[in-house]
């Protein structure tokens, strides 16, 4: 855990309900800011748009600066950074992860209000300390703005297609791992443990746990658990409370797969190996997955086991001093086997 060097940020607006969208303007008015940049996803469902746009002209906001976004890339970034017209007052991403990344690395490089307004919960990306960008072809985490205000339409979120909800859920379940590791990482190499950051991250997880259900109340509570994730990060200075082996997994994988998939489909089925190989937590992060209909979303389009083998030896070597269970052991042989006979993983993996 890297000591705190900067102030602790965290949103001073949170508006998690349905209808937020159409009150975006007003929540940022109340704030004074009447001159924003817009930083949206590329190919968002039309409707939406407009629905921002009418909010935001109800309460005299000008949008002095309009981008669509479609990959999340350092240089896009940059490249918006030095285009920003002088007065803008805050910057607003709009739609999935991809913007939002950009929207709030632009930010933090402005060092401009940053509001997050998701259409989708696929990941904790929307409110964390970190965006994660491509860099020269490769992908990077760096430090970004924490968001001022966060929106989230329940009723939009809910309409967002399955595997994006799913991916949320694999993105969600991960906290459980974790944590695991961060404790394991303190007792193996002494690596500091905030606590109340783990508690945080512990809490806001067995909240949807206890109720994972598709409606407008699930989707408040995996939205209120996942920014809840993106503060824990904000509270350590570290991606510990939310990020473990499983997501050591998932950046190999997007490293070497020939066609690496959304971010939480598969850090979900990496928490689930990954708890295996800690030997605690499996039926808690199982009974999540099949109460969602999670592995679904796998076994219409399953991984290639190789790859994902070849992930397992790669991992550890990610990411200097982030000890994991991937460090403790050679773990090959124990994942292969897994991969083979656990019956949830039927159907998941192919040669």
């Amino acid at each position: 855990m890297l000591p705190r060097t900067h102030p602790l940020f965290i949103p001073g607006l949170v508006r998690i309900k349905p209808g937020a969208l159409d009150r975006a303007g007003l929540y940022l008015a109340r704030g004074g800011h009447r001159r924003i940049v817009l930083l949206e996803s590329a190919g968002l469902q039309p409707g939406l748009g407009q629905r921002l746009e009418a909010s935001l002209a109800r309460e005299g906001i000008a949008t002095v600066g309009r981008a669509e976004v479609a990959e999340a890339s350092f240089e896009q970034a940059s490249a918006l950074f030095t285009r920003l017209p002088a007065g803008c007052e805050a910057v607003l991403g709009f739609g999935g992860g991809r913007a939002l990344d950009v929207a709030k690395y632009v930010a933090f490089l402005a060092g401009l209000p940053y509001f997050a307004v998701p259409t989708s919960l696929s990941n904790d990306g929307f409110c964390s300390p970190q965006s994660s960008l491509t860099q020269g072809g490769r992908r990077r985490s760096l430090r970004a703005a924490m968001p001022s205000g966060v929106i989230v339409d329940t009723d939009v979120c809910l309409h967002a297609p399955d595997t994006l909800w799913w991916s949320g859920i694999g993105d969600l379940v991960a906290k459980v791992t974790a944590i695991a590791d961060w404790k394991r990482a303190f007792h193996a190499r002494g690596t500091p443990v905030n606590d109340f950051a783990a508690l945080l991250s512990d809490a806001t997880v067995f909240q949807f746990m206890a109720r994972p259900v598709k409606d407008l109340e699930g989707v408040r509570l995996l939205a209120t658990a996942l920014m809840l994730n993106g503060i824990a990060m904000e509270v350590s200075g570290s991606s510990r409370p939310a990020s473990g082996g499983e997501h050591l997994l998932s950046h190999a994988l997007d490293a070497l797969a020939e066609r690496p998939r959304l971010h939480g489909l598969q850090v979900g089925v990496a928490t689930y190996v990954i708890s295996r190989l800690q030997g605690q937590g499996t039926e808690r992060i199982a009974s999540v997955l099949d109460a969602t209909g999670f592995w679904r979303a796998i076994t219409a389009d399953p991984f290639s086991r190789r790859e994902w083998l070849e992930a397992v030896r790669l991992a550890p070597s990610l990411k200097d001093d982030f000890y994991t269970v991937l460090s403790s052991r050679d773990c090959v042989p124990e994942v292969e086997a897994l991969l083979r006979t656990d019956p949830r993983l039927a159907g998941c993996f192919v040669e």
